[in-house]
């Protein structure tokens, strides 16, 4: 069975820190371009940062560029994101995403082929 799984999402206080995970079970993430994702309470799934096959190519969007930090360890199949600086407007699910296309619009959430469950990330004092 084909699956994403996140983890190490939680509760941080503005400025924290904090590094979710996105571990692939039933296929080896080598072979897939990594896509994180958000969604907030009433706002649509929003891309926050992608990462290619080989991790040479990297995306952020505006809102997290300088505090979040996309990277890939294909030999434990697992891809990270780690957030610093933490805002409460980075609140929301966060989900993984891959995708098998070689080419293809890292930000555009259509294009991925598999999605993890998310995990929640809350940034409040």
């Amino acid at each position: 069975q084909l699956q994403l799984v996140e983890s190490g999402g939680g509760l941080v206080q503005p400025g924290g820190s904090l590094r979710l995970s996105c571990a692939a079970s039933g296929f080896t993430l080598d072979s897939y371009g990594i896509g994180w994702f958000r969604q907030a309470p009433g706002k649509e799934r929003e891309a926050v940062s992608c990462i290619g096959r080989n991790g040479a190519t990297t995306y952020y969007a505006d809102s997290v560029k300088g505090r979040f930090t996309i990277s890939r360890d294909n030999a434990q199949n697992t891809v990270y994101l780690q957030m610093t600086s933490l805002k409460p407007e980075d609140t929301a699910v966060y989900y993984c995403a891959a995708v098998s296309r070689l080419y293809y619009v890292c930000s555009d959430p259509r294009q991925y082929n598999y999605w993890g469950q998310g995990t929640q990330v809350t940034v409040s004092s």
